[in-house]
């Protein structure tokens, strides 16, 4: 099929565009960043991602994907086009949908024939009545254009592996054609007829597609991320307890999760979530919750634990430090909101490196990938590409990211050479028994 892309040069929309050339449909990625659009087209990459660069190069060189910034012509050679623009919070959580709108008042212009317009941007329920009235000025829906909601589930660093090998693809249309055409279009993947990355071991079963309505696809991906989101609050509550009595959160953490109905995943104590979609995502759900007169009582409660955690990790360093933190060199240790992305987008490392400086320390930091992203927000840390030297003469060391990098730092060293060995793990990345046989004041989340 002819796809368009619109918001292409974005984490969501140069997946998207990649993935759906790599599985033979023909490709233009559109973007108002000129920039970005001219570094694409070159096959360089604009994010930082796992199998992007060569994917990229390969798709822009055998010209199955272009990217343009002219919108009215790629809408009109287009059988199926994609909103995939940011939809930013606003001060109150409600989240920013002026770019859906400006770029539904642009595919109606320059509607010519039929199309699918496909929601791929996290939006609350009731935007695609939005759109749909946008569209049916003057075109009629079913015969000139259909809408559907098609909702992505990417992990930052393992994005081009989630949408080649996803766990369930989520369709909600109002017509069996737009089903019909969104099942075709995926088909590779839903039949897992797809080789990238090459030693991928999928199942040999078909890939889940849940069809359903317009409203129930859109709430599918609040839900799954606020869900998410109430496993990291509920196991940070946890490990305050745990401090409290003397446990051990990650001995915690894997007797609970040997029980089938909870499972492993997202049972890490520690800073809590943050980057562009667990936290967005919930206070957009309160606020949709407000908006229909329902209270979120336990939606408010997630997000609350998730704020004292953060302010609870400088609170301890406090404490471990004397209280006063003013002139005091304090060391960070990742600055991204996770591994393995540069993205510091609600950062909560970023959070904490802030409050630092309002208390007057000195701040440090270093980042495998992230250290120009951070320097734009915040000008005045002092940044290090070595980990050793931001560590020398400090008077305490934050681990706030989880790279693993940090597990196989020399810490004798790193010790010998702070001004006092103190050490606050806010991931419980490192062995608290291994760091005090060193001679660190070692602090870890929920650790005994």
């Amino acid at each position: 099929m002819r796809v368009c892309v619109i918001g292409g040069a974005g984490y969501v929309g140069l997946v998207t565009g990649l993935g759906l050339a790599e599985i033979g449909h023909n490709v233009v990625n559109v973007d108002v960043n000129r920039d970005r659009m001219d570094s694409l087209q070159s096959g360089h990459a604009t994010i930082h991602e796992e199998g992007i660069q060569d994917l990229l190069q390969r798709c822009v060189s055998s010209g199955v994907i272009r990217f343009s910034s002219e919108l009215p012509d790629v809408v009109r050679q287009s059988d199926v086009i994609f909103i995939a623009v940011g939809t930013p919070s606003l001060a109150d959580g409600q989240p920013d949908l002026s770019q859906v709108i400006e770029v539904s008042e642009q595919i109606a212009q320059h509607l010519n024939s039929y199309k699918l317009v496909a929601i791929k941007s996290t939006v609350p329920v009731g935007t695609v009545e939005l759109v749909r009235r946008v569209l049916s000025r003057d075109k009629r829906e079913g015969d000139d254009f259909d809408i559907v909601s098609n909702p992505e589930f990417l992990r930052e660093g393992k994005a081009l592996y989630d949408f080649f090998h996803p766990d369930r693809i989520v369709v909600g249309a109002s017509t069996d054609h737009a089903r019909a055409l969104m099942r075709a279009l995926y088909e590779p993947i839903i039949s897992r007829n797809v080789s990238w990355p090459a030693a991928a071991n999928s199942s040999a079963e078909a890939v889940p597609v849940v069809e359903t309505d317009v409203a129930s696809a859109q709430m599918i991906k609040y839900a799954s991320n606020t869900f998410l989101a109430t496993r990291i609050s509920l196991m940070n509550e946890i490990s305050g307890l745990c401090e409290r009595v003397g446990a051990d959160i990650k001995e915690v953490a894997a007797g609970i999760g040997h029980d089938p109905r909870i499972g492993y995943r997202y049972l890490e104590a520690g800073l809590g979530f943050g980057g562009p979609c667990l936290e967005k995502d919930l206070r957009a759900l309160i606020k949709i919750a407000e908006n229909n007169d329902y209270e979120p009582y336990l939606l408010r409660a997630v997000l609350q634990r998730n704020d004292r955690q953060t302010l609870g990790v400088i609170s301890k360093l406090k404490e471990m430090t004397g209280y006063l933190l003013y002139k005091k060199i304090i060391t960070v240790l990742g600055l991204s909101f996770k591994p393995g992305t540069s993205d510091v987008r609600n950062s909560l490392a970023l959070r904490i490196v802030a409050e630092l400086g309002k208390e007057g320390a000195t701040v440090r930091a270093h980042d495998p990938l992230a250290i120009p992203e951070a320097m734009a927000l915040q000008p005045n840390v002092e940044y290090y590409e070595d980990p050793y030297e931001a560590t020398r003469n400090a008077d305490a060391l934050l681990i706030l990211t989880e790279w693993p990098e940090y597990r196989t730092l020399d810490y004798g060293r790193i010790k010998s050479e702070m001004g006092s060995p103190i050490l606050l793990d806010s991931r419980n990345l490192l062995d608290p028994g291994q760091l005090r046989s060193l001679g660190f004041t070692y602090y870890g989340i929920g650790r005994s």
